[in-house]
């Protein structure tokens, strides 16, 4: 339970490598994502929240940042090094200190890097900080049902299916959706997962 202590919402979280690196979302950071509103509207398909104009994106930025100070979320803006730009962003959210959990969302990458490891890399980065860090014993992931793509992602670094909660949450469009429900435990993690992830990554550095 000490290890929770180290978590200062405050502080400024850098987690990076030879890809990727996840800084802190500022209010600012709209500047760098605008253009992905108009150019890329597919990436809001399956949102919860509606991002049509950059008052949205404002405003989604906004209740990110209130998140991180009531404590509950952290929220992080995705630098692709080899891109040299800005390409998205996800965060820690619904974070129970007591319960050491916490859950990775909220993420959405440019197009460009579909397709690439850079979805790998931060996950390394995200769950080797919310294991070897920080403690946790879960992290848990949740997508639209209907959201292959995304589930795929998240089979591929070793989440393990663990349920669909039916009609759980309303869309934008009015209608509701089901939600997967996927998980890696720390055990899990500490067994062969993080040794797995590390192993496609030095991979890549190779080709």
């Amino acid at each position: 339970m000490l290890a929770f202590k180290n978590f200062d919402f405050a502080s400024d979280i850098i987690l990076e490598n030879e890809r990727v690196l996840l800084r802190p979302l500022l209010l600012t950071d709209g500047s760098f994502l605008a253009h992905y509103i108009n150019e890329e509207p597919e990436l809001w398909k399956y949102s919860l929240v509606a991002i049509n104009n950059t008052n949205d994106l404002e405003n989604y930025i906004q209740t990110a940042l209130d998140a991180r100070l009531n404590k509950t979320a952290y929220a992080f803006i995705v630098f692709d090094k080899l891109l040299n730009e800005f390409v998205g962003c996800t965060r820690f959210y619904d974070i129970q200190l007591n319960f050491q959990t916490t859950q990775i969302g909220y993420t959405w990458y440019s197009k460009k890097c579909w397709g690439t490891k850079l979805n790998e890399n931060c996950k390394y980065l995200l769950l080797q900080f919310a294991f070897d860090q920080m403690g946790f014993e879960r992290v848990e992931f949740r997508a639209d049902n209907n959201n292959k793509r995304s589930i795929a992602a998240m089979q591929k670094i070793g989440c393990t299916v663990e349920g669909v909660l039916k009609n759980h949450l309303p869309m934008p469009n009015g209608k509701r959706r089901d939600s997967i429900i996927l998980s890696i435990l720390k055990e899990d993690w500490n067994a062969s997962l993080k040794q797995a992830l590390a192993a496609q990554l030095n991979e890549q550095l190779k080709k």
